[in-house]
């Protein structure tokens, strides 16, 4: 078995929503992602902190490309501008 195919942790995300959002940003790249424990954060918040909170998973010899994509995420670099318009298709040309 090749153990860079094994999955490990990439994040920890108390808030469901920002933990499916940043796991649609890595597989917008092509990082294969498992995301766990949303489901009983979003039945129950008060379950988050005793479970740890949602986890990002990917394959380890995806974590540096995914912690490239994170970091990104986080300074804000993947954020859309305050005044665009997601309801218009925008021309190619």
């Amino acid at each position: 078995m090749d153990s860079n195919n094994d999955y490990c942790l990439l994040a920890r995300l108390m808030i469901p929503t920002d933990a499916h959002v940043i796991r649609g940003c890595l597989e917008a790249a092509g990082i294969p992602v498992i995301l766990t424990d949303d489901q009983h954060m979003q039945a129950n918040l008060l379950l988050a902190p005793a479970i740890g909170g949602a986890r990002i998973l990917v394959r380890e010899s995806d974590v540096a490309r995914a912690n490239d994509i994170l970091t990104a995420y986080e300074r804000g670099d993947l954020a859309l501008p305050e005044d665009v318009d997601v309801g218009v298709a925008q021309d190619d040309a």
